[in-house]
Formats: structure tokens, C-alpha cells, sequence
């Protein structure tokens, strides 16, 4: 039985409150990886410039939707890989006083898309086609995001909010181990662009270094217009115009129709509770928010904190979980185009019932999961699940001084999109389209099928496993969490939060975490390096749990308000976490 090998998690948690002694942790520091505190505000993401940008507006009276509009725009420039004006992404935002909303600026489908426009005449998938080039791109948001989160809950003009990012566009910034890592993914976009190829390369057409300087005029003058003329000035101005000349000349199918008639959602976040906090985020048509809340309702029927951290019982309770959610979610869609049974997913009774079918000494069969039924079906075969999201994303999170908090992940989807630059805009753009089903039913290359409820349409947006969170007990904010990742996003934000309330880690242990992760297909157990102690790792085994050891994944960068635990002794500070796993990040308190 499982409960025989809980020493293992015992001694992992001693391993972690030894390597990790909050006391130890020095103020204001933004290095990644550790714990930086602050009196006022933090400002937490992938790249520590970015972070710097959001502090310096918070340090001029902007807050928390002013500071995220400034880190969203720096990311454009010091993080391109995945910070973006030509991609788009999720925002979960608590006002200090009033109702939590959430704000969707993902991309769309143009109205020209089709359902099988990425199969040739035989119906077969065309490879690269979703993926590369500009036939991949959707209607960016990002722009019309950030204008719209600015305009309703900021404090400071359109000019102060995006002067870092214009100062770092027009006088470059330094490269470190970090930003170069991530350029090196794409040295191949960068020399077939002649846009990017005199921006991303040396002269003489090798990768740029550390220490070498990165200056983008094109993107300086582009984020200038926006400065000066708003949204505009990209969906109706200068801007669009030349996107849309880019596409034309290559393939692409945005319109001119596609880029003025792009619209913001705001929509009611989706809202669970585990152990008395609240939990506030993703709906559809984010799939990430519903697995994370399933998750939740599922395990707050276990004592987990008395199973112990990575016990062989308590972490059979958690794949089994995930197994579940991730079943479920796999018919989700945009719900302006499908009904999503989210009540039912999110159902007490359905979660008791999820529970007592678990068998607590061995694996269930993937295979055997039906969509929102609990006991598992003899033999049933596997149904359509979401095509497979892409982990190139990233993640910031923003806290101010009167409790406001914004978790906000955006994306253009792969490293760089579908390679291809908006003309002599300095914008890279989307790969989004490629996050539909591109043949419903049919494998992709990953071995997941397709869903029906996530097929190209015109106006559609793609499901998404994006799920910025923001955690509040007593009405009051505590954490706030997100991630890139991909499908892993959804458990890589229930290690986090699970590692706080269950185990009482600190936010620094529970973002170093080892992660496990398990999508109902395929049905293996991935885990990081030292996620399982050896004993614990056989006993599972023997029950028939397949572990896929993997290299890191996830950048969470995460804000804990109040105590570095969320059972610790009030403190009156700020924390803030950059994932270690990613150099380069950074926490910058205010």
C-alpha cells in the first residue's frame, strides 16, 4: 500500500527548510531563485529589467495595473522570446477595492480561417504550416490588453507607463546569460529575416554574446506611436498597416477587418476554494484555470499535510487528481463558440465521487476516463483532448502598496512565434493558430488528439492552459501565482500553491519544488530531478505508476503578501520569487 513509504517526503521537506531559512534571505534582492521582500510592492517576471520597469512606475504612484502595463511592454523588448505586442495572453486582476476581473487579450482566428486550412487535398496535415511563417498568425491582443487594463485601472498617462520600455527599445540593454539562452533557440528565424537579421546577429552573422548590446530602433519607434496615439495607432494606424503589408506579401490571411474590429474581454474570473482561501482564476477559454480548480476541489477531501510532501500517498492522490482534470478539460473551448459543463467539473459531489472511485494501491488506466464521470469505464477508448500548447510563455506578477494584484501570462506561443517580424515594425508575431485543433480526432505529433470544441473557426480564440491566479483569505490578497508551461501550467501552480497551504513551505520552497506533472495522455508521470525520493519512486512504480524523468520546466514568478509563509507571523512586507530554473529573472520590491 502507498502509506508504507513516507519517509522519503519527510526527508525532502527537512532538505528544504534546511536549504531554505527565510531569515537568511537579504531585502530587495532580485537575483532569481531568491526571496526578495519589500515595504510597498513587488514586481515579479523573467526578466529583472522588466521587473526594474514595473517598479520604477509603481516608485512614481502608479499601481498595480500601471506597474503591469509597464513590465508587459519591457518584455517586449528585453524578454522578445515570449514577451510580445504581436502575440497576446490572460490577466486576472484584484482591484484594492472591488470585484476581481478577468481580462482575455488573447489572440484570435482571422475571419478568413478555416477549419481544414492546414490540410492539404487529401486531408493530411500539412507539417509547419501552423507552426512557421505567416499563415500561423493570429490576431495579436497584447496592444489592446494592456491599453484597455491602463485605461480602467491605472493611475499615470500612456507616456509614463511605457517610457522604460521606449528607453530600452531606443538605447538597448546589456545581454546576459539569460536573454542570450533564449536568442540562441531561434538563430535560424533571425537569419532569414532580413528585418532581424542587422537587430539579432552580429555583423558578420553570428549569435549575439553576453555583454553585447541589443538596440531595437524599429521597436523603439513602434512603441513610441503606441505611446503617443494608443491602440491605434497598431489596429487602425501606421503600425497595422505594415503588419498587414508583411502578411500580404507573404501568405499570411490577417485583414484589415481583423485588426479593427479586435476586442478585449472582460469576463467574471473563475473562482474555487481549497482550505478556506479563494482562488481566482482562468475560465474558458483557458482549460488551465478549470484543471487547476478540479484539482483543487478533488484533493481538499485528503489530508495532505498529514500524508506527508512527496509521500508515495499523498503523490498518488495528486496524479490521480491530475489524471482526472486533465480527462475532463480535453472538450473544453471559447466559450463564444461551445458550452462548457465547468459546474459540473467544479462540483463538490462530483469531486467526492472523483475521490472514492481512486483506488489507493494502484494506477487507473488513462484510457478508461470518461469526460465528468468519475468511475472509470472498462476499456473505453480514449477521447479528444486539446492540441498540445507549447511552454514558450511567460509570466508576470505585479502587487502595490493598497493590495491591488495582477497575474498576467502572455505569449506568442513558440520561442519568437512563427519567426516571422512584422515588416519594419521590430514586432515579432504570433504562432497561435497552431494552438487549435488542427484536425479534430486526428493524433497530433505529440500523440494527443484533437477536440472538436477547440477547431479552427473564424473570430475563435485557441483553448489555453495560461492560468494567472490570485489567492486571497478573509478578503484579503495573499498570493499571487502564474506560469508558462504549457499543459504543465495548471500543476506546476498546484505544486506552488499545495507546497504553501498543505505543507507550509515558504514561497521560495514551493517555487523550488521539484514538479510532477500528468495529463490523462499521455498517461506517463513526468517528473524533475529529485521530485521522488528512491523508495517512494519504486513503491509507486510496483502500483503501476510510469515516471518519465524530464529536464525543468515552468518559470513561476510569484508574490506572497504579508509573511514569507502564509502561516508565519505577520510581517507588514511584500515577497516576491523569480524561478531559478531560468537565469535572468527577477523580484524587485518598491
Amino acid at each position: 500500500m502507498c502509506g508504507l513509504s513516507g519517509t522519503g517526503g519527510v526527508a525532502l521537506a527537512a532538505s528544504l527548510s534546511a536549504a531554505h531559512d527565510p531569515l537568511a534571505y537579504g531585502p530587495d534582492n532580485v537575483r532569481p531563485g531568491v526571496l526578495a521582500s519589500a515595504p510597498h510592492g513587488m514586481v515579479v517576471s523573467a526578466q529583472h529589467l522588466a521587473s526594474e520597469a514595473g517598479a520604477r512606475v509603481l516608485k512614481q504612484g502608479g499601481n498595480a495595473a500601471d506597474a503591469a502595463v509597464a513590465t508587459g511592454y519591457a518584455l517586449a523588448v528585453v524578454y522578445p522570446a515570449a514577451g510580445n505586442l504581436g502575440g497576446g495572453g490572460f490577466m486576472t486582476l484584484r482591484p484594492a477595492h472591488g470585484k476581481t476581473v478577468f481580462i482575455d487579450f488573447r489572440e484570435r482566428a482571422s475571419e478568413r480561417a478555416t477549419a481544414t486550412m492546414y490540410l492539404d487535398a487529401s486531408g493530411h496535415v500539412v507539417p509547419g504550416q501552423s507552426t512557421q511563417g505567416w499563415k500561423a498568425v493570429a490576431v495579436p491582443g497584447t496592444v489592446a490588453g494592456l491599453e484597455g487594463v491602463r485605461q480602467r485601472w491605472g493611475r499615470l498617462s500612456r507616456a509614463q507607463d511605457m517610457a522604460p520600455a521606449i528607453e530600452l527599445a531606443r538605447n538597448g540593454f546589456t545581454l546576459e546569460e539569460g536573454d542570450v539562452e533564449l536568442l540562441n533557440t531561434s538563430t535560424g528565424y533571425f537569419r532569414h529575416s532580413p528585418e532581424a537579421r542587422s537587430i539579432f546577429l552580429r555583423p558578420d552573422g553570428s549569435s549575439l554574446q553576453v555583454g553585447d548590446r541589443l538596440v531595437q530602433p524599429h521597436l523603439a519607434q513602434s512603441l513610441a506611436l503606441i505611446a503617443r496615439d494608443g491602440e491605434d495607432a497598431f489596429y487602425a494606424g501606421p503600425i497595422g498597416d505594415e503588419i498587414l503589408r508583411a502578411s500580404q506579401e507573404s501568405g499570411g490571411i490577417l485583414s484589415k477587418a481583423d485588426l479593427l474590429t479586435y476586442r478585449i474581454r472582460l469576463m467574471e474570473p473563475l473562482r474555487c476554494s481549497y482550505r478556506g482561501y479563494l482562488i481566482e482564476t482562468a475560465p474558458p477559454p483557458s482549460g488551465g484555470g478549470v484543471a487547476l480548480c478540479e484539482m483543487l476541489t478533488i484533493l481538499s477531501g485528503d489530508d495532505l499535510g498529514r500524508l506527508g510532501l512527496h509521500t508515495a500517498p499523498a503523490v498518488q492522490r495528486e496524479i490521480e487528481a491530475m489524471r482526472h482534470a486533465y480527462s475532463d478539460r480535453r472538450d473544453l473551448g471559447d466559450p463564444a463558440f461551445v458550452q462548457n459543463p465547468v459546474a459540473h467539473f467544479l462540483d463538490p459531489q462530483y469531486a467526492q465521487q472523483v475521490r472514492e472511485a481512486i483506488p489507493r494501491d494502484r494506477a487507473l488506466s488513462s484510457a478508461q476516463l470518461q469526460v465528468g464521470v468519475a468511475l472509470p469505464q472498462s476499456e473505453q477508448k480514449a477521447g479528444a483532448t486539446p492540441s498540445s500548447e507549447k511552454h514558450e510563455t511567460t509570466q508576470f506578477s505585479v502587487v502595490d502598496r493598497d493590495g491591488m494584484a495582477v497575474s498576467t501570462t502572455y505569449t506568442l506561443d513558440g520561442w519568437f512565434g512563427a519567426g516571422v517580424m512584422g515588416g519594419r515594425t521590430g514586432i515579432w508575431m504570433n504562432d497561435e493558430m497552431d494552438d487549435f485543433a488542427i484536425k479534430p480526432g486526428e493524433p497530433n505529433m505529440f500523440g494527443i488528439v484533437g477536440s472538436e470544441a477547440n477547431a479552427i473557426a473564424p473570430g475563435k480564440t485557441p483553448l489555453s492552459s495560461m492560468a494567472p491566479s490570485v489567492v486571497s483569505k478573509d478578503g484579503h490578497v495573499v498570493l499571487v501565482l502564474g506560469s508558462p508551461g504549457g499543459s504543465r501550467i495548471p500543476t506546476i501552480i498546484l505544486s506552488a500553491l499545495t507546497g504553501m497551504v498543505d505543507y507550509g513551505l515558504d514561497l521560495r520552497q514551493a517555487v523550488d519544488l521539484p514538479r510532477l506533472h500528468e495529463q490523462w495522455m499521455p498517461d506517463g508521470v513526468e517528473m524533475e530531478e529529485g521530485a521522488l525520493s528512491d523508495a517512494v519512486r519504486q513503491t509507486l512504480t510496483h502500483e503501476g505508476y510510469h515516471f518519465v524523468p524530464h529536464r525543468p520546466w515552468g518559470i513561476a514568478e510569484d508574490i506572497v503578501i504579508g509573511s514569507p509563509r502564509l502561516s508565519g507571523p505577520p510581517t507588514g512586507r511584500v515577497y516576491g520569487v523569480a524561478d531559478p530554473r531560468h537565469p535572468g529573472g527577477g523580484a524587485v520590491g518598491q
